[in-house]
């Protein structure tokens, strides 16, 4: 990326929207600022963020409802969703509504910082050691791009979904198990249940009828594996 992330953060918080606001731009981001869902809309007519932090529990249109209608919308930039209810089942609510991570009150401000970075790199090419094309169907997925394509164009990934399919590009054919996975997307603590989330979001991209998959298979009691082909 050739500029400074720009990161939209909403929360009705004001004092943790000033610390956040001083602190990740030490970080080296540009920081926008939103106390609502509705202001933080306002704020993406005129603008399209790298990536954005939200809060769940705010006034108004809540974190995961405002999640859902910006994927529901085709946008697809990281959104790391903050929440005072940090039990498990809490977190799966927010990656079924489309969120690729989940960080609970009080957190400390660097951990942010590093999850939003790991999250920016995971939209950058693949490096070397796979194929360069995999063949999904009619889609095809450019590993040294990181770009999933099909006959009506681009196929628009999250980064969860993309990280998910990077994994499972390097090494095709494979078995891998959840917690595998889950290590590989530092999706440790969240469990499982995080992973199986993931790809039935991911199944929805790649397959031409995900209760039925072609290319990405559960294999009972072991994990799942990625069978590329025609």
């Amino acid at each position: 990326m050739s500029h400074d992330p720009h990161i939209l953060v909403v929360d009705d918080d004001a004092r943790l929207l000033r610390l956040l606001q001083r602190f990740l731009s030490e970080q080296d981001f540009r920081i926008t600022i939103a106390d609502s869902a509705e202001k933080a809309r306002r704020v993406l007519e005129v603008m399209q963020p790298d990536a954005m932090v939200l809060d769940v529990t705010m006034p108004g249109e809540d974190g995961l409802s405002f999640t859902k209608s910006l994927r529901d919308a085709g946008h697809f930039w990281p959104i790391i969703l903050l929440t005072a209810r940090g039990e498990p089942a809490d977190r799966i609510g927010g990656l079924e509504a489309g969120a690729d991570d989940y960080l609970g009150k009080p957190f400390e401000p660097l951990e942010l910082a590093l999850r939003l970075r790991a999250h920016l790199r995971r939209r950058q090419p693949l490096t070397s050691g796979v194929p360069r094309v995999l063949r999904l169907g009619q889609l095809e997925f450019d590993t040294a791009r990181g770009l999933l394509s099909g006959p009506d164009g681009m196929v628009h990934l999250t980064s969860g979904e993309a990280a998910l399919l990077g994994v499972l590009t390097r090494r095709p054919g494979e078995v891998l198990s959840r917690e595998e996975i889950a290590q590989a997307l530092e999706m440790d603590e969240i469990g499982e249940r995080a992973v199986d989330v993931q790809v039935t979001r991911l199944r929805r991209r790649i397959e031409p009828d995900s209760r039925e998959p072609r290319f990405l298979h559960t294999v009972r009691g072991k994990g799942y594996v990625l069978k590329p082909g025609s």
